[in-house]
């Protein structure tokens, strides 16, 4: 039931580009066909769903499993393609679910950092991008968002809301890490390195 996510798309679409003026950056890095991970920084609960309705392609995110004990939220998460998921361990029905929903083709939000930054700063990496990475076979955009934890300065001109998605990190060269927790780390911290590339080439422009 596909009408659900595409009617929050163009609601989130239209908020942030109404009351925000977003810019968006970097559409063309996003693989044709197949599946894939969207990357990104984490800093405010609009992220999952932002970030992903302004993907140029269909996007799945994760949220928490508590929001399902409510069946009319549950109801509207799942057909708004949001993935339950267990915080604060080794969640393996919620990995299964993210990795069948890359491999049938389609694309998933993730935050490396797997929480919000209070600060603005980058949190260290954890390696569960990458062994979901390593797993599906599939290649990674990083991305950067910034101006989502100050929406107040957004709206009144003082800061800026963007999403910018960078250059794909290919499959291939995921695949070259090795599997287990060395090769995910190394997936995790390439991927950071990347949106910090990002973020410095923002601030110098």
């Amino acid at each position: 039931m596909d009408l659900v996510y595409y009617a929050s798309w163009a609601f989130f679409r239209s908020l942030t580009k109404i009351l925000y003026r977003i810019k968006i950056s970097g559409k063309e890095q996003f693989p044709k066909t197949g599946g894939f991970i969207i990357a990104s920084n984490h800093q405010s609960y609009l992220d999952p769903p932002v970030v992903g309705s302004w993907a140029p392609r269909l996007v799945y995110f994760l949220t928490k499993a508590e929001l399902w004990e409510n069946k009319l939220v549950g109801w509207y998460l799942t057909h708004a393609h949001a993935v339950p998921v267990k915080r604060g361990e080794m969640d393996r029905k919620a990995s299964r679910a993210i990795i069948g929903k890359i491999t049938s083709g389609d694309g998933v939000t993730i935050f490396p950092e797997g929480t919000r930054s209070t600060t603005g700063e980058f949190l260290e990496p954890k390696a569960g991008i990458g062994m979901i990475a390593m797993k599906a076979e599939c290649p990674i955009v990083p991305t950067y968002v910034s101006g989502f934890n100050r929406l107040k300065d957004v709206f009144f001109g003082r800061a800026k809301l963007t999403i910018t998605y960078g250059e794909m990190i290919p499959a291939e060269w995921i695949m070259a890490q090795g599997s287990g927790k060395e090769g995910y780390q190394a997936i995790a911290q390439r991927v950071m390195r990347e949106i910090q590339k990002i973020k410095d080439s923002q601030s110098i422009s």
